[in-house]
Order: C-alpha cells, then sequence, then structure tokens
C-alpha cells in the first residue's frame, strides 16, 4: 500500500514538475500579460519575437540535446550539463535584448532580469546545483504579482508545490531546491523595486 502512494505521488509530482517547467510558466505568463497590457495586434508583435529568438530555439535545442545524449533528459538535471544550456540560453536572451532595443527604443525589463537569474543561477551552479524550476517558478509569482498581486501570490503557492515536486522526483535536494528559491526571491524583489520605480 504505501509502495501504491509513493507511486502516486511520484506521479503527481511528474505532472506537475513538467507542466511546470520554466518555459511553460513564462509562456503563461507572457501570454497573460500580452493581452492584459496590449491589443491583439500589439500583444502578437511583443510575444513573436520572444516566442522566436528565445522560446523555439531553447526547446529545439533540448530536445535535440536529449535526442543525441548530450543531455540525460529534458530536465537537464546533471550540474556538467546545464552549463551549455545555461550558455545556450543566455545567448537566445542577449540577442533579443538588443534586438528589442534597436526595434524599439527600450530594454526590456521581464527579459533583463530573466537574464539575470540565469546569471545567478549559472554562478551558483559552480557551487551547488539550484532549482531552475523552483527559482524560475519563484520570479513568474513575481512577475504575475506587478501585474495582480492575487496571481502572484497564487503563484508563490505553485512555486512551492514546483519545489516539493523537485525533492520527491529526486532531482534535487532540499539545500538546492531552497537555494533556487532564495536567489529567485532575491532577484524578484530588485525587479519588483526596479518595476516600482520604472511605473513612476
Amino acid at each position: 500500500m504505501e509502495e501504491k502512494s509513493s507511486s502516486i505521488s511520484h506521479k503527481i509530482s511528474k505532472l506537475v514538475s513538467d507542466f511546470f517547467n520554466p518555459l511553460i510558466s513564462l509562456t503563461i505568463f507572457f501570454i497573460y500579460m500580452s493581452i492584459r497590457e496590449y491589443s491583439l495586434t500589439d500583444s502578437v508583435l511583443y510575444f513573436l519575437p520572444i516566442l522566436v529568438m528565445v522560446i523555439a530555439p531553447v526547446v529545439i535545442w533540448l530536445v535535440w540535446n536529449v535526442k543525441t545524449g548530450r543531455y540525460t533528459n529534458m530536465d537537464v538535471s546533471n550540474r556538467v550539463q546545464r552549463k551549455t544550456l545555461y550558455i545556450f540560453i543566455a545567448i537566445c536572451l542577449i540577442a533579443y535584448l538588443i534586438f528589442n532595443y534597436i526595434r524599439n527604443g527600450y530594454l526590456d525589463l521581464v527579459m533583463l532580469f530573466i537574464f539575470i537569474l540565469l546569471l545567478a543561477l549559472q554562478i551558483s551552479n559552480f557551487f551547488i546545483k539550484s532549482s531552475m524550476h523552483t527559482a524560475f517558478n519563484v520570479f513568474v509569482a513575481a512577475l504575475f504579482f506587478s501585474l495582480d498581486p492575487a496571481i502572484g501570490i497564487l503563484w508563490l503557492g505553485i512555486a512551492a508545490l514546483v519545489g516539493i515536486t523537485r525533492i520527491i522526483l529526486k532531482r534535487h535536494t532540499v539545500k538546492e531546491v531552497f537555494m533556487g528559491a532564495g536567489i529567485a526571491f532575491l532577484i524578484s524583489f530588485v525587479y519588483l523595486y526596479c518595476n516600482i520605480q520604472f511605473q513612476h
């Protein structure tokens, strides 16, 4: 009976962990923000470059590296394998930030802070394999909070749930989950502060 309940908790954890992976969580936020903040045409013009320059290339990179055996899984839980993933995502983000600045004449604050979060996780990766799933979901909670505090608090609960699933699935230790959450909380606080300053 205990083994069966353990198997059920493992299946539920995998479902939650897979669905709320950083790419899907960020995509949900970008779609929500596009619909809320922009007209249909403007939201397509805002979201399409992010999709084409960041989300799609990262998905293709992950699938290709898993298929060729360079990455063990789509989570890229291996600390050594993560280094190339961080570098690739960073290149995509820098390319988008430059493109957006040239095209629209402003620095995309959300994408800039995603880059800063990625950089912080890359630095921490030299010492401890911080949970990317937890970190990005905590940051997504901050992004939602800046638009709608109620959704932000709800997403923080999702981030906590995701952190628990990472431990159940043995992808991360408790320390690694707390490290990811801690880094994200710090960067989220700076993001929310900057966001308030830019609005005034």
